[in-house]
């Protein structure tokens, strides 16, 4: 039986990583099996392009550029890592997917959603998330950590309204892609938006019971 796919979508900061691991913990634990994975990156190819995307050095990149090498990353994920797990039958949770580039790059870079779209429509082979969890927080909030760190990426050091631009793309979206999104509350506490996500995520399991 084909495994299930979970994306955690969301801005900056939102806690997705965090959120990440204790999903894992959880599913562990429950003796599912399953697999975690991130974008851009999941693959050895995936990860050195995660590096060029993300290098602050990198300040000339283009849009266009950024938006095709998320897409190759992705394109290397689905096809090294994603269809293989799904076919094994594991539960392959995912931080960040096709959503986070029609936001940040579609909305943010300007570049247009459909056209955006294409690119990782050819990308992803037909392959969509069973479930896509979106963390609804504030970005104003949550940049202001991330920027402040020295270990803080291209991406991260756009500043504000850039950010703001993606969250505004993101809520755009919701509205045209519904198909599988459960909006978390990502303001409340970690162990409240942790509950809300299980709850989400057992909803899924148990409908492929």
């Amino acid at each position: 039986m084909r495994g299930q796919f979970i994306t955690l979508e969301g801005p900056d900061g939102s806690g997705k990583s965090t959120i990440l691991k204790l999903v894992g913990n959880y599913l562990r634990d429950k003796g599912i099996d399953f697999i975690t994975t991130r974008e851009p990156g999941g693959t050895e190819i995936g990860e050195k392009i995660r590096q060029i995307i993300l290098d602050n050095n990198n300040i000339n990149m283009g849009g266009e550029t950024e938006a095709l090498l998320y897409a190759a990353a992705r394109a290397q994920h689905v096809h090294e890592k994603i269809i293989p797990a799904l076919e094994e039958g594991k539960v392959v949770i995912c931080d960040r997917f096709i959503l986070s580039s029609l936001a940040y790059q579609g909305v943010g870079r300007n570049l247009g959603i459909e056209r955006v779209k294409d690119i990782n429509d050819f990308a992803i082979r037909g392959i969509y998330p069973d479930l896509i969890l979106f963390f609804h927080v504030n970005p104003e909030v949550t940049l202001k950590r991330k920027i402040g760190k020295k270990s803080a990426d291209r991406l991260e050091r756009e500043g504000s309204d850039f950010h703001n631009k993606a969250y505004q793309g993101y809520m755009k979206l919701l509205k045209m892609y519904p198909k599988n999104i459960k909006i978390i509350d990502a303001s409340k506490p970690i162990e409240e938006v942790f509950k809300q996500s299980i709850e989400e995520i057992e909803n899924l399991l148990g409908k492929g019971e």
